[in-house]
C-alpha cells in the first residue's frame, strides 16, 4: 500500500490460523495515518486535541465536492478555484476535493497530487468549513523520494523490523502548512485523505442528489488519526 515517505509499511500478515490453532488471527501492522484515513488536530501539534477528543459530528455530514480533476501533477490549488463549491456549502456538510488522483494508485505519480495554498485553506477555514477529505495522498505537497532518499530506506527496513521507534523519522519535518491551517481552526478540524475515486459522488453532485458520507475512525486514545471506512450514501 503506498504511504507517506516515512511512514511505516503497511504489512498483513497471519498470527494465527485454524490449521495450528484452531482460530485464523492476523498480525495488523501499519501506521495511523495508512490507506484512506483522517487527521486529528494532534497530528501537528502536542497541544491540540486528539483523535478521540473529537466530537462525533466532524466525520459525517452531507458532501460538498469540488472538481478538481482537470489540474495538472504538483499544482496549487487557489481559493478561487474552490469558491464554487465553499458557495454551495451548508453549516455541517464535509468538503471533498475530488483530483482524480486515485488513478495514479500504486504509481509513483500517485506523490505528484495537487495540494492547497495556504490561502485556499483558510479560505475553507473562513468559510465554516472543519472536515475536508482528498482523494489523493495529501492535502499539502508530498516530497518525491528518489532512490537514495533515507525515506525510502526507512520504508524498506520496516517490512523486516515490526517495531523500531526510529524508522521512518526523517531529519527535516514538512511544512504542512494547509494541515496546520485546517486542524487548527477553532473546536479543532478533521482531515481525511486517501478517498477513492469520487468520480459517482461528482456526477450525484451534477444531479443535484444528496450525499451524506461517514468517516468514522477506530476510537485510539490519544491518536493523531486513524484508519477509515468512509461511506457514502448518495439519494
Amino acid at each position: 500500500m503506498p504511504v507517506y515517505p516515512g511512514d511505516p509499511v503497511v504489512a498483513l500478515r497471519p498470527a494465527l490460523t485454524t490449521d495450528a490453532a484452531g482460530v485464523n488471527v492476523l498480525s495488523v501492522h501499519l501506521g495511523s495515518q495508512s490507506g484512506t484515513h483522517v487527521d486529528a488536530p494532534y497530528h501537528v501539534d502536542v497541544t491540540w486535541p486528539t483523535l478521540d477528543g473529537l466530537p462525533l459530528e466532524r466525520f459525517t455530514g452531507p458532501a460538498v465536492l469540488a472538481d478538481l480533476r482537470a489540474l495538472p501533477a504538483r499544482t496549487a490549488v487557489t481559493a478561487e478555484q474552490l469558491a464554487p463549491a465553499l458557495e454551495r456549502w451548508t453549516p455541517g456538510a464535509i468538503l471533498l476535493l475530488a483530483t482524480g488522483w486515485p488513478r495514479f494508485w500504486g504509481t509513483e505519480r500517485y506523490l505528484a497530487h495537487p495540494y492547497l495554498t495556504p490561502e485556499a485553506a483558510q479560505a475553507i477555514v473562513d468559510a465554516g468549513v472543519r472536515t475536508v477529505g482528498v482523494d489523493a495522498l495529501s492535502i499539502d505537497p508530498t516530497p518525491d523520494p528518489g532512490p537514495g532518499d533515507p525515506a525510502v530506506a526507512a520504508l524498506l527496513a520496516d517490512l523486516t523490523d515490526d517495531h523500531d521507534p526510529g524508522a521512518g523519522e526523517s531529519a527535516q519535518p514538512p511544512a504542512l502548512a494547509a494541515h496546520r491551517i485546517l486542524l487548527g481552526a477553532e473546536g479543532g478540524g478533521v482531515i481525511a485523505e486517501n478517498l477513492t475515486d469520487l468520480t459517482a459522488l461528482l456526477e450525484a453532485q451534477a444531479r443535484d442528489k444528496p450525499i451524506r458520507l461517514s468517516l468514522f475512525p477506530l476510537r485510539l486514545a490519544a491518536a493523531d488519526g486513524a484508519p477509515i471506512r468512509a461511506v457514502a450514501e448518495v439519494g
